[in-house]
């Protein structure tokens, strides 16, 4: 998958992006994921909600009880979703990504989990805000991409850790593993100090590892079109399969 920019350099042109996140570390730090990107002058990233994670809706019942009241989405996926982001993406220099974790025991899910926060997306917004908004996964969880820049990590908790020699969304429980690693972590606190410091080049730089951290930076990189991005050699890569396809329906821009 290649990124050429889509407009000419001379187009320049600032963005929004709107976060709506499912931790509450995320809603606090999750922005500073992203400074690589805003350090282009063209982009700014903030959270405008945070909402409990969603599963499938397996229950019968329910889909029957929607299905009889002429509903195609739950009243809290239409609030908590839907409408933020309706009222966020007011103009076309805006966008919305709705992120969560994907732990483990939720990853044979991801379709039906995808499938659920995209519906709510799809049916509450016209085509041209649908396409300016998209769903993605923290996997296993934020933590996980902590072991791709020991560095960052040996800064705030003063361990003597190494890359992780995998795919760090492979690790089962990030969070339980740092607390082994220093008894006093406090994933807010120390999250906070972690992120602030995580080397996203770097953690992107092994074309093999990071495909859902690596999908998310990719649709927000083709949004702005920044042909400079330090990030834009870094993307190509392998890509989440069920996330990558939102990259091909952004609205082209017109200047």
């Amino acid at each position: 998958m290649s990124f050429p920019p889509r407009a000419s350099a001379s187009a320049w042109r600032f963005f929004r992006f709107g976060l709506i996140v499912t931790g509450k570390g995320e809603e606090e730090f999750l922005p500073a994921l992203f400074r690589s990107l805003a350090a282009t002058g063209r982009c700014h990233f903030s959270v405008i909600r945070r909402i409990g994670q969603r599963s499938p809706i397996q229950s019968s019942r329910r889909q029957l009880r929607m299905i009889g009241s002429g509903k195609r989405i739950p009243d809290r996926d239409a609030v908590d979703i839907g409408l933020p982001s309706r009222r966020f993406l007011s103009s076309d220099d805006r966008y919305v990504l709705v992120i969560d974790d994907l732990e483990r025991r939720r990853s044979t899910d991801i379709q039906q989990i995808f499938d659920r926060y995209r519906l709510a997306l799809d049916r509450m917004l016209t085509e041209n805000q649908a396409n300016r908004a998209s769903v993605h996964f923290l996997v296993n969880m934020l933590e996980a991409y902590y072991f791709a820049d020991a560095q960052a990590v040996n800064a705030v908790l003063e361990t003597d850790l190494v890359d992780f020699d995998g795919d760090v969304e492979t690790i089962p429980n990030p969070k339980r593993d740092l607390k082994d690693l220093c008894r006093g972590f406090d994933e807010r606190e120390h999250g906070r100090q972690i992120v602030e410091r995580l080397n996203v080049p770097h953690m992107l730089s092994r074309a093999d590892a990071c495909c859902s951290l690596r999908t998310i930076f990719a649709w927000i990189y083709t949004a702005i079109e920044e042909p400079d991005c330090e990030i834009r050699p870094l993307l190509v890569g392998c890509h989440n399969e069920i996330t990558k396809g939102q990259i091909d329906t952004l609205p082209a821009r017109v200047d």
